[in-house]
């Protein structure tokens, strides 16, 4: 299969594939012109409200877009930048987690709800309780208990929660903008990267059960990957499950690869295994990874159609093959 744009009508990134009813759903955000100036803060993604397309076919099918599903106008809370989202299913409802800011400036997670995958979805009066940071990834066990992966370095602001004594004013591996707004985070590359978290949702998926803990990703000696790694977390969490293993995958962020790594469970600690796809046009990586129809699908955006307006991105799909192993083989943007 060659990599195909899915909707080239608009602008839509970060998008998050769920197979409901027999059907595929990509939940992606809405990228749009905002005249908004460029800055670490990521001020010029000023996102405002959510699709959902639909298909049938991969490779060669019509695409739906069923329209708006949510507005930031809808959500009290939520003053601006509605990014990535993420969708479960439980006893027939359909749950929306969301990142926007508060209007004090603050990233926290919401949660809305519809009766069907297409929407529209009606959301909670106010954040899910402890909730901080971006890019929920929402990930339905076998068993059928639900987790939340979470968090985005810089204008994610995911370096204003880690340990504050592993952090620096200057030098060493950029975090991004401190919780002042004023100053930068910096950490010393030989230390163990910051993490994203993951956390057990409560069984009405409107809040988080327990305190989220860290994921750790391991090297293959056992350690912990460094800050300096270029192939250490900073945004994009994605989880799937293949042959009984738990697959976290992500961005490195500032070296824009999607990367990977295994686990025996959902909490890991995780194994880094490698690269699944190397840089492509644009500052973001961002990507979901479903099977479909028997097939295993890599979604992602880049920023080819805009001619490298980072902050316009246009959704692509491709195949996704495994190794015997159980390792995955890299993806070729084209």
């Amino acid at each position: 299969m060659k990599p195909r744009y899915l909707y080239p009508q608009d602008y839509y990134a970060d998008p998050s594939a769920n197979v409901f009813n027999g059907k595929l759903y990509v939940y992606p955000s809405h990228d749009w012109e905002a005249g908004a100036a460029f800055d670490d803060d990521g001020g010029h993604f000023q996102m405002k409200d959510y699709h959902v397309i639909s298909m049938e076919d991969v490779e060669n099918g019509e695409i739906t877009d069923h329209g708006m599903i949510l507005h930031v106008d809808q959500v009290k809370w939520a003053e601006k930048q509605m990014w990535d989202n993420d969708v479960v299913e439980k006893d027939g409802k359909y749950y929306l987690i969301f990142s926007a800011k508060d209007y004090n400036g603050v990233f926290h997670l919401g949660v809305a709800i519809a009766d069907k995958p297409e929407g529209p979805f009606v959301p909670q009066e106010h954040p899910i309780r402890g909730s901080f940071s971006i890019d929920p990834s929402v990930f339905k066990d076998e068993d059928g208990q639900i987790y939340c992966y979470f968090g985005g370095l810089w204008g994610g602001q995911l370096q204003w929660y880690q340990a504050p004594e592993k952090l620096l004013k200057e030098g060493g591996v950029d975090l991004g903008p401190a919780a002042d707004k004023k100053t930068q985070l910096f950490a010393p590359a030989d230390v163990p990267a910051l993490s994203s978290f993951v956390v057990k949702m409560s069984d009405d998926v409107l809040q988080f059960a327990e305190a989220p803990r860290s994921v750790v990703v391991l090297d293959k000696d056992g350690q912990p990957l460094k800050a300096g790694d270029p192939h250490r977390f900073f945004e994009a969490s994605w989880m799937h499950k293949y042959n009984g293993k738990y697959y976290f995958s992500y961005s490195t962020g500032d070296s824009h690869m999607l990367c990977y790594a295994i686990s025996d469970n959902p909490y890991g600690p995780f194994t880094y295994q490698g690269v699944i796809l190397d840089p492509v046009v644009g500052w973001t990586t961002h990507h979901s990874i479903v099977q479909y129809k028997g097939e295993w699908f890599l979604f992602y955006h880049d920023c080819v159609p805009s001619n490298d307006i980072t902050h316009l991105r246009s959704l692509k799909v491709q195949r996704l093959f495994y190794n015997e192993d159980g390792t995955i083989q890299k993806v070729i943007n084209e």
